[in-house]
């Protein structure tokens, strides 16, 4: 899916695309194999055509770096089948949401285990560091707005990599609300005591521990992230094939459009 979109390339968003699709060009190689193209001059034609070579080897060399900005947040799903393997599911909880407020449980999961780290027993930013260095993308819900901005309060921990918000994807795809409620629509299921929780009780555990010592509630606080975590693999797979067949969706109906418009020579324009 990331071959077919052009919005990697310099000012070219959404229409410029469909423009694209419905002159029959449809991916990176039938640009390249074009040697002419409406709406793009020939300087600008052979500046597209360095940028996606360059694409093309980002991705057999397995560079998901080189992705990082250069997808509109809303597109860098495309981007999952490559990565996938080397992906992270990252969720945080922290103990508010002023200025103040820290971390205090991060739960990852790469698909096979979860690692959860926690305030004043193994949370170390240093290994934090250490560990998201090893992963090609990251993947949260919400986590542009919430979890990446919190720990970017120590500016160094994020590793330069893409990163999937699957809320954004959720509304793409129709599916509104928060993280418990979407996945109650997709019957996702949590154990039985978690099923009840939503995120505020998850600050309620936190200084309900805090305040007593008791690791019941902290080990309840864990299992709910963890879950958060694990989860977002299967919402991953549900807005990835939906988002899929939407895009091959418009993919068919381009080339169906492109055999109604006539050849015609490359009209000069800036991009």
């Amino acid at each position: 899916m990331i071959q077919n979109t052009f919005q990697i390339l310099e000012r070219v968003g959404e229409g410029k695309e469909q423009s694209l699709w419905k002159q029959g060009i449809h991916s990176w190689d039938s640009f390249l194999g074009s040697s002419e193209i409406k709406g793009f001059p020939s300087e600008k034609k052979a500046y597209f055509d360095r940028s996606l070579l360059a694409a093309k080897r980002a991705l057999h060399l397995g560079d998901s770096a080189f992705f990082l900005n250069k997808l509109p947040t809303t597109e860098t799903w495309r981007l999952w089948p490559l990565f996938k393997d080397e992906a992270v599911f990252l969720d945080i909880e922290t103990d508010g949401l002023n200025d103040q407020a820290g971390v205090t449980v991060i739960g990852l999961f790469d698909g096979l285990r979860t690692k959860t780290m926690i305030r004043g027993i193994n949370l170390d930013f240093s290994t934090l560091k250490a560990e998201l260095s090893q992963y090609k993308l990251i993947i949260t819900f919400n986590g542009s707005s919430f979890d990446l901005p919190f720990l970017r309060k120590r500016t160094d921990i994020l590793p330069p990599i893409p990163h999937i918000d699957l809320r954004h994807c959720c509304a793409r795809i129709g599916l509104t609300g928060g993280l418990k409620e979407i996945e109650k629509q997709l019957g996702i299921r949590r154990s039985e005591i978690v099923e009840k929780m939503y995120g505020g009780d998850a600050l309620t555990l936190w200084r309900m521990y805090r305040g007593s010592g008791d690791d019941r509630y902290l080990n309840l606080l864990v299992e709910y992230n963890e879950e958060d975590c694990v989860n977002l693999q299967k919402l991953m797979g549900v807005c990835y094939g939906r988002l899929e067949a939407q895009l091959r969706g418009a993919l068919s109906s381009s080339k169906t459009e492109s055999l109604l418009i006539p050849e015609t020579k490359e009209i000069r324009g800036e991009v």
